[in-house]
C-alpha cells in the first residue's frame, strides 16, 4: 500500500513538472512567434491532455497491472474513438492542422496572404488563426473562413503592399514567358 502511494505521488510529481516545462516552452514559443493568448491556451490544453494520458498509462503499468490488460483497454478506447472520429474526420484533421500551424506556420495575424486556389480568389489579411480555421479579411470587406487542413494543403503566398496593388501577370509589361519551338 505504501509503495503504491509513493509510486502514485512520483507520477503526479512527474506530471506537474513536465506540464510546467511544456507550458513555459509553449509560452516562450508563442511569444517569439507573436501568437495570441487564446490560441496558446488551447494548444497548451491539448498537449497537457496528451501528457496526462501518457503519464496515466505509465502509472497503471507500473502498478503491476498486466500489460495485456492495459493494452486491451487502451486499444478498446482507441477503437471506440476511431469509429466515432471517422464520421468527423475533417474535425480531427483541422485540429491536427491547427496544432501544426501553431508550431510551423510562417504567417502571422496581420500578414497579407493569397492562397493559391483555382476556384476562388482567397486573398486578404489574416484576422485570426484558431484551432479549426483561419479568418481572412478581403479588401472588399468580406471575411473568409478557411479550414486549417486546406491551409496546409494549398500554396500560400505572402504579399507585400507592392504586390497587392500590382497589375495581374498577364497585363504586366515584363518579358513574355512563352516557349518558341524551333524546327
Amino acid at each position: 500500500m505504501t509503495q503504491t502511494l509513493l509510486v502514485s505521488c512520483l507520477y503526479i510529481g512527474i506530471f506537474i513538472f513536465a506540464q510546467r516545462l511544456l507550458t513555459n516552452w509553449i509560452a516562450k514559443l508563442a511569444e517569439s512567434k507573436q501568437v495570441s493568448f487564446k490560441r496558446t491556451k488551447m494548444v497548451t490544453q491539448y498537449i497537457t491532455y496528451l501528457l496526462f494520458i501518457i503519464i496515466a498509462c505509465l502509472w497503471v503499468i507500473s502498478l503491476g497491472i498486466e500489460y495485456q490488460q492495459v493494452s486491451l483497454f487502451i486499444s478498446s478506447v482507441f477503437a471506440v474513438l476511431g469509429v466515432a472520429l471517422v464520421a468527423q474526420w475533417s474535425i480531427l484533421s483541422n485540429i491536427t492542422a491547427g496544432i501544426l500551424i501553431f508550431f510551423v506556420f510562417p504567417y502571422r495575424i496581420g500578414d497579407h496572404i493569397k492562397i493559391i486556389d483555382k476556384d476562388e480568389d482567397v486573398s486578404g489579411i489574416i484576422a485570426e488563426i484558431s484551432l479549426f480555421h483561419v479568418l481572412i479579411e478581403r479588401s472588399d470587406g468580406i471575411t473568409i473562413t478557411y479550414p486549417n487542413n486546406l491551409m496546409l494543403q494549398k500554396g500560400v503566398l505572402k504579399l507585400t503592399q507592392a504586390h497587392t496593388q500590382a497589375k495581374p501577370l498577364s497585363e504586366s509589361p515584363e518579358k513574355d514567358h512563352t516557349q518558341v519551338q524551333s524546327d
